[in-house]
């Protein structure tokens, strides 16, 4: 696929029970690394309760099907590819009204719900911000910090090409200090081709877009109101993907801006919908129920 126009590779997810079809939709973001399919589970539990909300559940550009834009591959590459996809879904009768993003995809989020209000677009109703601070994070580190991901990469530049099993790459991955769930989540990228495994990866897209991340502080979008009508923080207790001092800023402003919430699971580490998924069904279906009204 070229870049003429990227087209983001997508699924719809919506209530089967539901007497007529979703009025709003809700990008539904993964982290880095990651691809859409990691939130299916949880999106078909929202859609359930909040029937009157449909999800679309995106692969961002250089994960999973979503392959093949050119640079320059940056967070704001990230949210104008959102920005054509809301254009196609709403020419299909899809309206956008709100995205969810976990880590990576959080600040992908904000920086989607900055973009549309400088176009003149109308204030998303919801914006969920999983796990990911909205700040700079230059010297991010940690073994479930997403920042982190730089790490992985270069494990992942020195995997031999082709590989000659799965089991293989786990060895590796353990290899390289990574844990089991984390080697095995990162297994979900290697592909077999004609001579053997192979990871379906742009490492060098990778690595511009996790530089990207670390680079760039959104703290004037999440508080802008042009931006969102609401914006829902939610933190893992026992994560640290979000500093001290960021989580410090993000209470401040939420004391600050009654639009913005801060939540934290305690029970939650990094990955919040595998961690504690009924806590964050709690924080998500409430905000949903209550736009609803």
């Amino acid at each position: 696929m070229t870049d003429d126009a990227l087209r983001l590779h997508h699924a719809l997810v919506a209530s089967a029970d539901g007497a007529a079809p979703p009025d709003r939709w809700l990008l539904v973001l993964h982290g880095i690394l990651g691809s859409g399919s990691n939130f299916r589970s949880f999106a078909r539990r929202v859609a359930t309760a909040c029937p009157t909300w449909g999800f679309v559940i995106c692969d961002l550009r250089a994960h999973g099907l979503s392959q093949g834009a050119r640079p320059p591959h940056t967070i704001d590459a990230a949210a104008e590819d959102l920005v054509r996809l809301e254009a196609r879904l709403a020419a299909e009768g899809q309206m956008v009204a709100g995205v969810l993003g976990h880590s990576f995809g959080g600040k992908v989020a904000i920086a989607y719900a900055a973009r549309r209000a400088a176009a003149g677009a109308a204030p998303l109703e919801e914006v969920f911000v999983l796990d990911a601070s909205p700040g700079a994070r230059p010297e991010a580190a940690g073994d479930d910090d997403p920042e982190a991901a730089g790490r992985v990469v270069d494990f992942l530049g020195s995997v031999p090409d082709p590989l000659p099993s799965r089991e293989r790459f786990l060895d590796l991955a353990q290899g390289a200090g990574l844990t089991r769930p984390i080697a095995e989540w990162l297994a979900m990228n290697v592909r077999r081709g004609d001579d053997g495994l192979r990871l379906r990866l742009d490492l060098g897209a990778i690595r511009a877009l996790v530089d990207d991340y670390l680079a760039q502080d959104l703290f004037g979008a999440i508080a802008s109101p042009e931006a969102a009508r609401h914006v829902h923080v939610v933190l893992g207790g026992r994560s640290r993907a979000v500093s001290t001092a960021d989580r410090a800023r993000l209470a401040a402003l939420a004391a600050a801006t009654p639009r913005v919430s801060v939540d934290v699971l305690p029970r939650a580490g990094h990955w919040l919908h595998v961690d504690d998924p009924n806590g964050l069904l709690a924080v998500v279906t409430g905000a949903l129920d209550a736009d609803a009204r």
